[in-house]
């Protein structure tokens, strides 16, 4: 009976024409990428590649700053894991953010027990909830005041990102998949921002993207769009391309694709699928571990200070163009508007909950 129920459901799912856009489209896009990688060896002056600098290149160097500051989100697994143990071995002091201290503790655990010299910090985040980004910002200040060390971050990593197959709605009644993917790394970013440019060597914010962006046609950029509102009125959840939408951001620092990678963010999948999937992705020769697909990731983290606005993918420091949309000026700005202006709903949402939490203590300190 289970094995006929399990049959159903990888049938009901592969009838589904996110499945064929996700199986025909992604691929498309993940070989129009590695062919770009190739015309680049063809024609070398075309390449595109950036060196890492060393932490102990002159640029991060400063009286001010022991050890410089990152903060990773997603840090539990995959790739988000992959980079905090590759920048802890570079020198950083890495801060991990996650949403199960379970699995924060067991990648600290993991981390320390290849590099017992690392330094690491673990904070318990939901990124989806504007409420528990707010108090991470107030716990990070704290931390970095007890630790007497100079209250700035010089590298943020927005990696966090989950792949969701069925419609799931936050407490603010975002989609669940646009908040974890862009709405909460965009927030972050904004609320960390005084930190940033608080360092006195150069900062930097590196977004993981994703081959799947190619396939974005849609150029609406409000706030029921990003917000997922939009997405919505659809009678089936399109989760291939809300996927593809949360990975299309107009880069203002530097973005990441690491690839395909074996990970578990085809997790909400049906195992069965997912097999296939990379099986597939084998034969053609272009699955890697988290620990080769980090390598655009550090490449990105690593560029050069005058470096931005480049999209890292392949490794050895090699760039290449994200898709024509992701160029669109317009598009870009009324991006950055809906953003802020989303933003700004949840700042004075948050204000106006701490206003009322205030006023309940006072009523009852009376």
């Amino acid at each position: 009976m289970e094995v006929v129920k399990n049959l159903v459901e990888i049938i009901s799912f592969m009838c589904n024409s996110e499945f064929w856009r996700m199986a025909m489209l992604w691929t498309l896009s993940l070989i129009s990428s590695y062919m770009s990688l190739f015309y680049q060896t063809l024609f070398p002056q075309e390449s595109r590649c950036y060196p890492r600098c060393s932490l102990k290149d002159s640029t991060f160097v400063s009286p001010f700053v022991d050890r410089p500051i990152c903060i990773i989100t997603g840090a539990t697994s995959g790739l988000g894991a992959a980079a905090a143990h590759a920048l802890a071995k570079e020198g950083f002091y890495v801060v991990l953010v996650g949403r199960s201290s379970e699995f924060l503790s067991q990648a600290v655990s993991e981390i320390k027990s290849r590099n017992p010299d690392a330094y690491l910090k673990a904070f318990k985040v939901d990124l989806s909830s504007f409420e528990s980004i707010l108090e991470f910002k107030h716990s990070l200040g704290q931390w970095l005041h007890d630790s007497n060390m100079h209250p700035s971050v010089q590298l943020l990593l927005n990696n966090a990102g989950i792949l969701a197959t069925s419609r799931r709605v936050t407490s603010e009644g975002y989609d669940q998949m646009l908040a974890m993917n862009y709405i909460g790394a965009f927030c972050l970013t904004k609320v960390l921002r005084p930190l940033l440019e608080n360092s006195v060597v150069p900062s930097r914010v590196v977004n993981v993207s994703s081959f799947t962006h190619r396939n974005v046609c849609c150029r609406h950029a409000d706030t029921e769009t990003i917000s997922g509102k939009f997405f919505m009125k659809s009678k089936y959840y399109p989760y291939a391309s809300i996927y593809e939408y949360s990975k299309c951001k107009h880069a203002t620092s530097c973005a990441a694709d690491p690839g395909a990678v074996k990970t578990n963010i085809m997790r909400e999948i049906p195992s069965f699928v997912s097999t296939m999937a990379y099986t597939a992705m084998k034969l053609l020769g272009v699955l890697q571990s988290s620990e080769t697909g980090v390598n655009a990731i550090v490449d990105a983290a690593l560029a050069p200070p005058e470096v931005s606005g480049v999209y890292f993918f392949g490794g050895r420091g090699r760039s290449l163009n994200s898709s024509a949309l992701s160029y669109d000026a317009g598009l870009a700005k009324d991006l950055w508007d809906a953003s802020c202006g989303l933003f700004e709903e949840l700042q004075e949402a948050a204000r106006q909950d701490g206003n009322c939490a205030a006023r309940t203590d006072d009523i009852r300190d009376k």
